[in-house]
């Protein structure tokens, strides 16, 4: 069955990303067309990019880059959920991407962001490094507004609408992993 990874693209304490991440896994997890599993940034530990050869060679010596890998490369698609952070994406989530480049490739991926524009500026700088990466980005996104998703800033209370777009976005992400799939097998 295909297998989609939610990936929580924050480490930060405090974060909202986690209730995100596990509102998504919970629509998700309901559907019977793939299985879904919840991706912590957290979890793995990853320093800033400390490989002696660029990714895209494939020479991972690092245990932790080595566990990434495996991870990322047990997954078929992905949906990441991601802040916005000065107009652009965390250091963090950008790191862990940075890290791999054949793990990714040919693979769909779909966007859930949030901030005080919904993170829609983040997305777009993944969008950028999604194609670099030979993945294929879904069009349909969510995006999450502090303003009406959220109360005070921090407890996350999602409009109704959200969960829509985020099943047209997860319809997109297993429609185009499953695209891709005779294209991973080669």
């Amino acid at each position: 069955m295909t297998k989609i990874g939610i990936i929580l693209g924050t480490t930060r304490p405090g974060r909202n990303g986690e209730a995100v991440a596990r509102w998504v896994h919970g629509i998700a997890a309901q559907r019977t067309d793939a299985e879904f599993e919840l991706v912590d940034l957290a979890d793995y530990k990853l320093p800033l990019l400390d490989e002696a050869y660029p990714p895209s060679m494939g020479q991972y010596t690092q245990p932790h880059t080595q566990a990434w890998a495996e991870k990322i490369a047990s997954l078929d698609g992905f949906v990441i959920v991601t802040p916005e952070y000065n107009r652009s994406v965390p250091g963090a989530l950008k790191n862990a991407i940075d890290f791999l480049y054949a793990e990714w490739n040919n693979k769909a991926v779909g966007f859930v962001s949030y901030g005080g524009n919904g993170g829609t500026r983040a997305v777009e700088h993944l969008r950028g490094v999604a194609g670099e990466l030979q993945m294929a980005d879904v069009r349909s996104q969510v995006a999450l507004s502090l303003f009406t998703d959220f109360e005070n800033f921090s407890v996350f209370k999602p409009i109704d609408v959200q969960r829509d777009a985020l099943t047209t976005t997860l319809d997109q992400v297993i429609t185009w992993t499953n695209a891709l799939a005779p294209l991973r097998t080669n």
